[in-house]
């Protein structure tokens, strides 16, 4: 809350009310706590360099999810969990936009599996719609865009690895989620979560659960190198019977390529690839059927 002073000997002016900070969606605003002046808020608890290394991470986390907010408190929000919190005046955390992305997450995804799968069953549309969903599916996109490392924990959820708890970071996704939501409406949370879902619903259609392999190298990559990986495409043949060919950039090396008929399967299959040769550094299994690999050292396939 902005906070007026006076000379002495002069009278102070009348504090304006506080302007209520509203949303692009109709009918529901979003209003800032009037417990905490939000320039303590906005400026962090570290130095300067430390708030522009936060605010370059944020900017990244925008690019991936390909969202620019109008409204940046609104992402601000959204990383607040509640232990840091606690910590801070009792301000608002991210419980209430959770709330609000769970169900515009499931509304979107619901729409997309109903009107792409027009002979499935109620019961098969729930169980793929339950799988995508899931906090361990919520999480992995989670770790796939880096949403940990931008979080505002608490001191005691910090110390006990809150940046990787599988809870945590699906929650913070909601949140995301919801803020988006009310910053560009639906469409702009529907393009967002296809975006990051649209390997995910792939595999869960198909029924592979193992066939998201760019997935699973996101995963694997934000883990090891903090980065996530490039595809460098080109094509070749006449337009009717065009291959694509992919290869992956990471971490300043080339690693997998594949080929085919789209740039998707081109991709899958150098995602395929990478993680196989990572797999094999490591001396891990390329794929399990719960789609995680154990993280056991890091560094580049032998040029």
């Amino acid at each position: 809350m902005p906070s007026t002073t006076s000379s002495p000997g002069s009278e102070a002016p009348a504090a304006a009310p506080p302007t209520p900070r509203t949303s692009t969606t109709p009918g529901i605003p979003v209003q800032d706590s009037p417990m905490v002046d939000r320039s303590d808020l906005d400026a962090g608890d570290g130095p300067s360099s430390h708030r522009g290394g936060e605010q370059a991470r944020r900017a990244e986390l925008c690019r991936r999810i390909e969202h620019r907010f109008a409204d940046d408190t609104l992402l601000e929000l959204a990383l607040r969990h509640r232990s840091w919190c606690s910590e801070h005046g009792g301000v608002e955390s991210n419980e209430r936009l959770e709330f609000l992305g769970d169900s515009v997450l499931g509304l979107v995804v619901t729409e997309h599996l109903f009107a792409g799968s027009p002979t499935s069953s109620e019961g098969v549309l729930a169980r793929r719609r339950s799988e995508l969903v899931s906090a361990n599916a919520l999480a992995g996109v989670a770790r796939s865009i880096g949403l940990g490392d931008v979080l505002r924990l608490g001191k005691g959820e910090e110390a006990t690895g809150g940046r990787t708890k599988t809870s945590i970071l699906a929650d913070a996704m909601e949140g995301v989620i919801g803020a988006v939501y009310l910053d560009g409406g639906l469409q702009a949370a529907r393009s967002v979560v296809l975006g990051l879902l649209d390997e995910r619903i792939d595999g869960v259609v198909s029924g592979d659960v193992t066939s998201d392999h760019k997935s699973r190298l996101q995963e694997m990559a934000a883990r090891r190198f903090g980065e996530l990986p490039r595809y460098e495409i080109s094509e070749d043949g006449p337009e009717h019977e065009k291959v694509f060919r992919a290869v992956v950039r990471l971490a300043g090396d080339r690693w997998g390529a594949g080929e085919g008929r789209t740039k998707k399967e081109a991709e899958q299959a150098a995602a395929r690839e990478t993680t196989r040769l990572l797999s094999q550094r490591h001396d891990e299994p390329a794929a399990r059927a719960d789609g995680h690999d154990a993280d056991r050292g890091e560094g580049p396939p032998d040029a």
